[in-house]
């Protein structure tokens, strides 16, 4: 993470390359000047050094400006935005190292070539704010990132999981005692749990909280009517920010739409993680999914029969899914979606997106677009919207779909779960795309069952193309755009031509 030392260094060496650029003077002549050696000059531009008192007089002397104007952190007009960087919330909370970047490269970039980095910088800035992202946008974009230069599989995390079950002698046999998570988290972390606050609150009650931790009395509030799993990752997650000492975090579940940190943002994801490996033990899940892949026809019922025998939601199975099929079966190229719908007549939302191979769509937007309804995802959200009430309880549906990128040989096995409630009800879906090639030939057996459906799909409708779409839900407006485009072009080059 960038610290006010490290920004306030590299702002004075800008400034202070700048200057030196304006007057006509090279590193050398300055640096003669000024009693310096061109080694140490180089470092104090570069932002690697910052000049005591005495040289800054000197340098200010000899470039023409005041000693106050040289320390201000403002830079010239042309070279504000990278100051707005620099002296940002994103930038001073990013951790660099931990993507393989050191400030010290950082700095050096920018000061080889500021006008040029701040170009850059600025377009940045420019499509950020055409396309409202906001900082918690870049907060989670970089989680995935994170996530994807791992392949989404942390040996740390998992090591310190069975490190804790072996430290409280508990059995990992599948599904986690509940009573036993409870009995940690009062006793070793002196917990009080309260499963009443929440019940007669407007906002918990709504669907938009399930629980909320109380950090000064050491309280976890709990709503009343959520499912076995549910707790037991709600408990898990609290023991992982315990066990593995994260301080930073939110205290509400599910998280708000406040983003205060980056550092927020990955503890967050390391307790979740911590709290999926805990209900769902590795090698447990490994050999349950070998069972399943083996089968020569896909069997939904044997998919379902995980989220019973683990006791967890739809969502963590199959995102425990992207954790260990890369590192177990090799299965490297797969994506993971989540889609909401508030209700049945709103319109459907991208809220959770992995993508371990970069190849594939769909990815969220924000130009409120209609996303391919031939998707599985969306398909399985519709079906369970046209079914009749089941008692006041959600429908839970899964379905497999091969889905082909229309234009492309590329191909994805879609694996989704889905819970539907009411018309008026939330509903939402979670998918896992696996990458149709000779690995995944090799590790499933179904997969050429004939009774796997076969979609050619895209990424919205406006930008699709296929004329006969039986579940078009907007016209191809981009494409149309694209063409009428192309005309002109040819048009124009023809009166060029002559």
């Amino acid at each position: 993470m960038l610290n006010h030392g490290q920004v306030v260094r590299l702002i004075f060496g800008l400034k202070l390359r700048e200057l030196r650029q304006e007057r006509g003077l090279s590193p050398a002549e300055l640096a003669e000047a000024c009693d310096l050696s061109v080694s140490y000059l180089n470092e104090i531009e570069k932002g690697k050094k910052y000049p005591k008192a005495n040289k800054i007089l000197s340098l200010s002397k000899h470039l023409g400006v005041r000693y106050d104007q040289l320390i201000s952190t403002v830079l010239p007009r042309r070279l504000e935005p990278i100051a707005d960087l620099l002296s940002s919330k994103v930038m001073q909370d990013f951790p660099l190292a931990m993507y393989g970047l050191e400030p010290v490269r950082l700095f050096e970039l920018i000061a080889n070539a500021p006008a040029k980095i701040n170009a850059f910088i600025s377009t940045l800035f420019e499509i950020a704010r055409n396309y409202e992202l906001r900082q918690e946008h870049f907060y989670l974009a970089a989680l995935r990132s994170y996530q994807e230069m791992h392949d989404n599989y942390f040996e740390d995390l998992e090591q310190d999981v069975q490190a804790f079950v072996a430290s409280h002698r508990q059995v990992p046999t599948p599904p986690f005692d509940l009573d036993a998570l409870e009995a940690i988290l009062t006793q070793d972390y002196g917990y009080t749990l309260d499963r009443t606050t929440l019940a007669g609150n407007s906002v918990a009650v709504a669907g938009r909280l399930r629980s909320v931790f109380q950090p000064r009395t050491k309280t976890l509030l709990l709503l009343p009517g959520l499912s076995q799993g549910q707790q037991a990752f709600v408990l898990g997650r609290e023991i992982g920010f315990n066990y593995l000492r994260l301080k930073e975090r939110h205290y509400a579940s599910p998280n708000p739409l406040e983003v205060r940190s980056f550092e927020e943002v990955l503890n967050n994801f390391r307790a979740s993680y911590f709290a999926s490996a805990l209900l769902m033990e590795e090698d447990s899940l490994v050999r349950d999914l070998r069972q399943v892949f083996a089968a020569r026809q896909w069997q939904p019922a044997a998919l379902l029969a995980l989220l019973t025998r683990y006791d967890v939601s739809p969502e963590m199975l199959l995102q425990r899914f992207t954790t260990l099929l890369p590192k177990h079966f090799g299965l490297n190229s797969l994506f993971f979606l989540r889609f909401d719908q508030p209700q049945a007549d709103a319109p459907y939302k991208l809220t959770k997106e992995l993508h371990l191979s970069r190849l594939h769509n769909p990815h969220g937007n924000e130009l409120r677009e209609h996303y391919c309804r031939r998707w599985v995802s969306l398909r399985l959200l519709a079906d369970g919207r046209a079914l009749p009430p089941k008692g006041g309880a959600p429908h839970l549906l899964i379905s497999a779909q091969r889905s082909q990128y229309l234009g492309t040989d590329d191909e994805y096995l879609c694996l989704t779960l889905a819970r539907v409630g009411a018309a008026t009800e939330p509903a939402m879906s979670v998918t896992v795309g696996l990458r149709c090639d000779d690995n995944l030939r090799q590790q499933l057996a179904f997969l050429t069952d004939p009774a796997l459906p076969v979609k050619v799909v895209n990424e919205t409708c406006e930008r699709c193309p296929l004329a006969d779409c039986e579940v078009r839900a907007a016209p191809p407006t981009q494409v149309q755009q694209t063409a009428e485009r192309a005309s002109f072009e040819t048009a124009v080059a023809a009166l060029v031509q002559g």
